[in-house]
């Protein structure tokens, strides 16, 4: 496995570079430690594919440099980068079998015979395949094609790294849950260095040991998923985490209060270190606020209430704001008089949609 560093990476798909705007992916630096696991999370065009690639050698950075383990890789080609790529559609030979297919990249490195049946087994078991293993990859499933695939990313113990661009999109949704389990738990047996695309939240959520949020083409974020959904370092993190996504407004500061529609926020952080006239927004997640018909919070009208099974989302207006409050299945949701109830400690501040951070 290897330690991934980036340095000043930066790509522009244009021959004529004017503009920050003409690059697709925007000048980056990060380290991805040794057995990781990472995601890149974000919406479709923000960039993720295009870092991946760079990574894998299928594209060639305009600016900077990639490093494995602190050998630079920049100008090599993708098979000498030793690394395996799963992508998002099955990657297979129809005319062979389930076994010969995952022994493949073994095979074409000259491994021997007894250790290519023990790892071919034991990946097959994992991804439970053990039966499949004489069948041909023509009479499969999408989902049994895809599961190969993966086997052939996993099976090699030598990788530097293995990179996933979206490789559960042709899964059914009812297995997609077991093939990432599967994934988590191979990862931890196996310790792989692993960076896994994708634009839906769950998966890069419950994969990843770090999530890097993209988001016109800049890495926005990268933390734990506790820190994504705690401390969202830009609004687009809080509003694309989380289902709903954070609540956030306008609002101006006096003293230590977030005022919203002269309605005053308490806030415990953020306060002291604001740029001068910078655009000023409070974010706090519908699971951070409540609902009462007591209590010295704004009074609000009730809009819409939404009903989702384990919980109920409110629609609360507060004069000219809408906010979403996730409220408990069993708690009552007041039809008149209703209070916004607001916890201190989880109320964000942002300047020009970046995280106010206390100096």
């Amino acid at each position: 496995m290897a330690k991934i560093e980036l340095n000043g990476l930066a790509h522009s798909y244009m021959p004529h570079i004017q503009e920050p705007q003409d690059f697709a992916l925007k000048e980056l630096n990060h380290v991805w430690e040794d057995g990781g696991a990472y995601a890149l999370l974000g919406p479709s065009g923000c960039g993720k594919t295009t870092l991946l690639n760079i990574i894998s050698g299928l594209l060639k950075p305009t600016h900077g440099e990639i490093l494995f383990d602190g050998e630079a890789v920049t100008n090599k080609a993708t098979e000498d980068r030793n690394i395996a790529q799963v992508f998002q559609f099955p990657v297979v030979y129809d005319t062979m079998t389930v076994y010969d297919n995952l022994a493949f990249p073994l095979r074409n490195r000259g491994v021997g015979a007894s250790e290519v049946d023990g790892r071919v087994r034991e990946i097959a078991e994992l991804l439970e395949m053990s039966d499949s293993l004489k069948r041909k990859a023509s009479g499969l499933t999408a989902d049994a094609k895809q599961k190969i695939s993966l086997g052939r990313g996993l099976v090699r113990a030598d990788v530097s790294a293995i990179l996933f661009d979206e490789p559960l999109t042709v899964i059914d949704p009812h297995l997609k849950w077991q093939l990432r389990s599967q994934l988590k738990h191979l990862h931890k047996r196996f310790n792989y260095t692993m960076v896994y695309v994708t634009h839906d939240q769950t998966e890069a959520l419950t994969f990843a040991d770090k999530v890097v949020v993209m988001y016109d083409g800049a890495v926005v974020q990268m933390g734990t998923p506790e820190e994504l959904f705690e401390r969202p370092k830009h609004t687009f993190v809080g509003y694309f985490i989380g289902s709903p996504g954070m609540n956030v407004v306008p609002c101006h500061v006096d003293g230590k209060q977030a005022m919203v529609a002269d309605h005053a926020f308490a806030m415990e952080q953020g306060l002291s270190n604001i740029p001068e006239g910078a655009s000023l927004e409070v974010g706090i997640r519908p699971e951070f606020l409540s609902l009462s018909r007591e209590g010295s919070g704004p009074t609000v009208s009730i809009q819409k209430v939404e009903d989702l099974g384990r919980f109920k989302v409110a629609s609360v207006r507060l004069e000219d704001h809408e906010f979403k409050v996730m409220v408990n299945e069993e708690d009552e949701v007041p039809t008149d008089g209703a209070r916004l109830v607001v916890d201190p400690t989880h109320v964000n501040l942002y300047a020009n949609s970046h995280l106010v951070e206390e100096a």
